[in-house]
């Protein structure tokens, strides 16, 4: 699949209502729909409003991330879940359609895009997931999720 990588400014705060998580490579299927659950049990729990997408920020290359959705305002915390904000500035981003089993391939293809345009990474990368659709059951080449990265003043050496 192809992707078309653009830059764009991610501008103001994205605020969030996260749980932290570290997780190896192969965990990330489990670790990051678990993680949303939690996150959503606290939001409706607590009847929490202003609940937008979920979210995965990568802070590292280790894997340490922050899982949990969007909020309309910031979020005061609640037990392990707790306010955060996904990181403002000039990203790198693509979307990838279809399985989340293929989402990797969103990722290369940004890196390579900025290995190729000289763009240097700042280091977190992050995924936006489009609420579910029923018709994603059925066609899973219809899932939308956006990957972005952030990136670093000036060009890569």
């Amino acid at each position: 699949m192809g992707y078309d990588v653009r830059v764009e400014n991610f501008v103001g705060e994205i605020w969030t209502a996260v749980v932290r998580r570290r997780a190896g490579f192969s965990e990330l299927a489990k670790v990051v729909p678990d993680a949303c659950g939690v996150v959503w049990k606290v939001i409706q729990s607590q009847q929490i409003k202003g609940a937008g997408r979920h979210v995965a920020l990568y802070l590292d290359d280790v894997i340490n991330l922050e899982v949990g959705v969007e909020m309309a305002e910031a979020f005061a915390g609640c037990g392990e879940v707790i306010g955060s904000a996904l990181p403002a500035g000039q990203v790198a981003r693509a979307v990838h359609m279809g399985p989340y089993q293929r989402l990797h391939f969103a990722h290369v293809a940004i890196r390579d895009w900025c290995a190729k345009q000289g763009h240097a990474m700042a280091g977190p990368n992050w995924e936006i997931y489009g609420h579910w659709e029923e018709a994603w059951n059925s066609d899973p080449s219809l899932i939308r999720t956006e990957v972005f990265y952030l990136l670093g003043a000036g060009k890569a050496g």
